[in-house]
């Protein structure tokens, strides 16, 4: 596609970045103080604001690195996907830090409490995020659209931007139900500052993102049609396979039928691996599009920011480790694994199992001190180099894309809803799944598994070893049991040595304080 530089007219302070075509060329360039009427006066402006809600997921703030979107929490750390990403691995057996930041070994030692500065930063940002969301929707309804002259294929394309924008905000809301529970919850009907937000049951949240995901599947693109980031009928798709997959957890009421249905719907919309697992979290992984469904879209260049896939290259070289081996001229020296992680592997290094990423030289297995980098092997997973090792655009920021949906998930979802009892599967469907996935990890079918190994134990270990580091492992962990029971443990789980049971309140975050204090609406989750 051809390379596009678009500016942006806003209403408030937009955070600017890459919402890339495919080549990753996407220039945006914020201009303020225009009224909602000049923003989207013309089909181009909806283009330009609907570029804004995509970055909004990869930036910090309006100006880069060292701007913020977020008050009351460190520029560099507020966004997204940092905040996301040591919410769902920091707090489990596939991740450790060995800095003091405040609030963030609360994480690993699970005695975090409602004044935590990264949780806290977490609800807002996805808040923000669902505002800005719901500004597009409201100025693209049908009646605003005609009353501003646009007519024909530009309105059309308008209510595709509006879908793609409804589905940016479910997965906001998903990520608040799966993480909070009972977030306030607010839509386009809902303007700024009329009333204080109402709060929405876990429950009532999941038959919200249901419905709205099922309106808005019939509205996308189909599969592999968009540009490259955007939205298509797969994601919806997607969303609501991870939704039904943990729908007992979410609801008390199992629906892994459903988690099949829409798995499969997936799967059979033209995706397929690619060949090589170790391709996965490349500076050019934005080839990978036969296997991711929805990325959140990173450039060295156009989105500098600490956060995002710079945060988990750069914080996980240090010790023995050469940036320059890894793209990069920056070692913070500070995200490790637990040796349960490298343990579910038949050898650290990938002899065998090629997904096994892990440094040793230097490191060691063992644990003894949470905030030494030596302390648990280095993760080697994400790395700023190409296919043929070409460096990234950027010394410091990263070109790796995040997938938030690829198609390894969905045969996994597929397999353990089968194996859960789910209907409307094949057992023969979902063990040929599985191994497809070990055929790539081995290189051949050496490490495939037979009918009698597809348990429900077996799928909690492959998860670990096909999805480690990309956000799944918190909610993997509630949904089988492990995330605060004694029947598993962890280095340091809730800050014992050798990991300890903790209670059963940590399987949410609690709803910030400071919220909690500003709208009188809001109940805290029980136990904070």
């Amino acid at each position: 596609m051809k390379n596009r530089i678009i500016k942006i007219a806003t209403i408030t302070a937009f955070a600017v970045g890459a919402f890339t075509s495919c080549t990753k060329n996407l220039d945006l360039t914020p201009q303020n103080n225009a009224t909602a009427d000049q923003v989207y006066a013309t089909s181009a402006g909806y283009k330009q604001s609907l570029a804004k809600v995509y970055s909004a997921f990869a930036l910090t703030g309006a100006n880069g690195a060292g701007s913020s979107d977020v008050a009351g929490i460190d520029a560099g750390t507020a966004d997204f996907l940092r905040l996301f990403w040591k919410a769902q691995e920091l707090s489990t057996d596939e991740a450790v830090v060995a800095w003091g930041d405040p609030g963030i070994q609360d994480f690993h030692l699970m005695n975090w409490g409602s004044d935590n500065p990264l949780t806290r930063g977490l609800y807002y940002r996805c808040i923000y995020q669902i505002n800005v969301a719901n500004e597009f929707i409201r100025q693209s309804t049908p009646e605003k659209v005609a009353g501003r002259g646009i007519t024909g294929s530009s309105a059309d394309s308008i209510k595709t931007y509006s879908a793609e924008v409804r589905f940016l905000r479910a997965y906001q809301y998903w990520v608040l139900m799966d993480l909070f529970g009972n977030p306030p919850f607010v839509t386009e009907a809902d303007l700024i500052g009329t009333a204080l937000p109402r709060q929405i049951s876990r429950k009532d949240l999941f038959t919200y993102l249901e419905t709205e995901l099922k309106a808005i599947e019939t509205l996308l693109p189909n599969a592999r049609t968009n540009e490259y980031g955007r939205a298509e009928k797969s994601v919806a798709q997607a969303l609501l396979a991870r939704l039904y997959l943990n729908a007992e957890v979410y609801t008390g009421t199992a629906r892994y039928a459903d988690a099949i249905t829409y798995s499969k719907r997936v799967i059979d919309a033209g995706y397929s691996l690619i060949g090589n697992y170790r391709h996965l979290m490349l500076a050019d992984n934005h080839t990978n599009t036969t296997e991711n469904i929805f990325n959140i879209n990173y450039d060295g260049l156009r989105t500098q920011t600490f956060g995002g896939t710079t945060f988990i290259k750069n914080a996980s070289l240090g010790g023995d480790l050469n940036p320059s081996d890894y793209g990069t001229t920056q070692a913070w020296g500070g995200i490790r694994v637990t040796k349960n992680l490298p343990n579910l592997f038949p050898d650290f290094n990938g002899i065998a199992d090629k997904r096994a990423q892990f440094f040793t030289s230097g490191q060691n297995l063992e644990i003894n001190s949470l905030t030494t980098f030596r302390d648990g092997l280095a993760c080697i997973k994400y790395r700023n180099v190409s296919k043929t090792n070409v460096a990234g655009s950027d010394p410091t920021f990263s070109d790796i894309d995040m997938p938030i949906f690829r198609l390894a998930e969905q045969y996994l979802i597929y397999a353990e809803a089968v194996t859960r009892g789910g209907t409307g599967g094949d057992a023969a469907l979902a063990l040929t799944y599985i191994n497809l996935l070990r055929a790539r990890a081995y290189g051949n079918a050496s490490g495939n598994i037979t009918p009698s190994g597809l348990t429900t134990n077996f799928i909690i270990d492959e998860r670990a070893r096909e999805l480690y580091w990309e956000g799944h492992r918190r909610t993997d962990l509630i949904r089988f049991n492990r995330f605060v029971e004694s029947t598993y443990l962890w280095p340091w789980k809730g800050g014992a040595k050798d990991g300890t049971s903790v209670s059963a309140i940590r399987k949410l975050y609690p709803i910030p304080a400071s919220d909690l204090a500003a709208n009188p609406n809001l109940i805290q989750n029980p136990g904070y």
